[in-house]
């Protein structure tokens, strides 16, 4: 990934550098359980652990001739082990190391992944209760809908984000395994005791079949969970994005001292890190679908899934880890702006109300469908005359055939439609 797009922490769980110590791990642990086994003298398993070292530049000296990283990395370690060398890689093939390295690789950026999330909910558990009665109107279809607060919607957020942590954890236990046996898993020329004890060294579980390779359906799992946490956080993006327009200005991103928002307009403050965050999942959702591509392998394997890996692995993992920390500077420094959400409400006044009006009616007895007409008609009333719904509906005989004047203010009332957000947020905030 760019480095417009990484953070260290991620960044370097998926460098060479990383990778081939995890790759070195694989082998000096095999080697351990073959000694144990008696197969190889304890002696050389020490020295092995003394001398092998990780150096990239050489490793990929080497494969720019032999074209084969495993074989470039052994190469590395066997000239700076010396003869002892040759009790590395008995019996085992490179999807071995590779698989199992990778396996390695996945918990640790996975387990950053979670902690970065349990971080935004924090943050997002924190601007719900702030903002927990903070009236904002509804919109559906994009359109003036019911009140809600600003508070509810945050709390929607914090249950998604919530869900993604499980989804992450999901994850984790899916590829936390990895393989010791051999060129199409039989096992033929490895103690199933040597994959047992590695895989249990490298914190991982051992797959009950393996082919050459661990079956990707399990990675495919990583990159569409890792898929869905960027739609969760898109989500919020798009919100704040639409809460951003000029026309609305209901909340706003953070905005920094000396930050500029256009080459042309100096007036410009634009929602650039919920854009971000949008685009971003896009290439999250496009590497979800050639992982499920990679599942379908010929035989007990080919290398058409190698390929995609070595970009979606660590790409797919930096970027959602920036989002999330994109996610958390943009809620954390949320501008909001309680004053517009009012200025809003009140453009459609107090029409809004019709859904209350209408019940209303049919609680005393009038058809849904003439109770609807009669409620539609004064709605469109004051709109157009643009007086408000209480006052059209004090001017309207059908309504009050059946309300009282008392009952039409109760319904035109904003603040009856929260008489339940402290039920929701119990059961939110357990």
């Amino acid at each position: 990934m760019i480095p417009r797009y990484s953070k260290p922490e991620m960044s370097e769980i998926w460098a060479d550098e990383n990778r081939f110590k995890k790759m070195l791990e694989v082998e000096i642990f095999a080697a351990e359980a073959m000694s144990k086994l008696g197969a190889i003298p304890q002696e050389a398993v020490e020295t092995i652990k003394r001398k092998a070292r990780v150096d990239v530049k050489r490793i990929n000296e080497i494969e720019f001739t032999v074209k084969h990283d495993v074989i470039s990395f052994l190469t590395a370690i066997s000239e700076t082990v010396g003869p002892d060398a040759r009790f590395l890689h008995l019996g085992m093939t490179s999807s071995d190391v590779l698989d199992t390295a990778t396996g390695a690789q996945l918990k640790q950026a996975i387990n950053l992944l979670i902690d970065e999330t349990k971080k935004l909910v924090v943050i997002v558990y924190d601007l719900a209760n702030k903002y927990k009665m903070t009236p904002i109107i509804g919109r559906t279809h994009g359109v003036h809908a019911e009140p809600t607060t600003f508070g509810l919607k945050a709390a929607s957020w914090y249950c998604e984000v919530l869900r993604s942590v499980d989804k992450l954890s999901f994850a984790l236990e899916t590829v936390s395994y990895g393989k010791i046996s051999g060129v199409v898993g039989t096992m033929a020329h490895l103690d199933p005791k040597i994959e047992e004890y590695v895989c249990r060294k490298m914190g991982l579980k051992a797959e009950p079949v393996s082919t050459q390779i661990i079956p990707r359906d399990r990675h495919s799992i990583y990159f569409t969970m890792l898929a869905h946490v960027g739609a969760a956080l898109e989500r919020i993006a798009t919100e704040i994005r639409h809460l951003q327009r000029t026309e609305v200005s209901e909340v706003e991103e953070p905005f920094t001292k000396g930050q500029k928002g256009s080459s042309a307009m100096p007036h410009k403050r634009n929602p650039i890190i919920s854009e971000n965050i949008c685009g971003l999942s896009r290439v999250l959702r496009g590497y979800a679908l050639t992982a499920m591509e990679n599942i379908a392998l010929w035989h007990e394997r080919d290398i058409s899934h190698s390929s995609t890996e070595r970009i979606m692995l660590p790409d797919a993992s930096i970027i959602l880890h920036y989002m999330l920390v994109r996610m958390q500077t943009l809620l954390s420094g949320l501008n909001v702006y309680p004053e517009n959400m009012q200025i809003n409400l009140d453009k459609t006044k107090d029409v809004i109300s019709s859904g209350t009006l209408l019940l209303s009616l049919v609680d005393k007895g009038i058809l849904r469908e003439n109770a609807y007409g009669i409620v539609q008609a004064v709605a469109f009333n004051a709109r157009d005359n643009k007086i408000t719904m209480e006052e059209a509906c004090l001017k309207n005989q059908d309504i009050k055939k059946y309300l009282t004047v008392e009952d039409i203010r109760r319904d035109c009332d904003a603040s009856s439609q929260f008489k339940n957000v402290d039920y929701i947020f119990k059961r939110v905030f357990k």
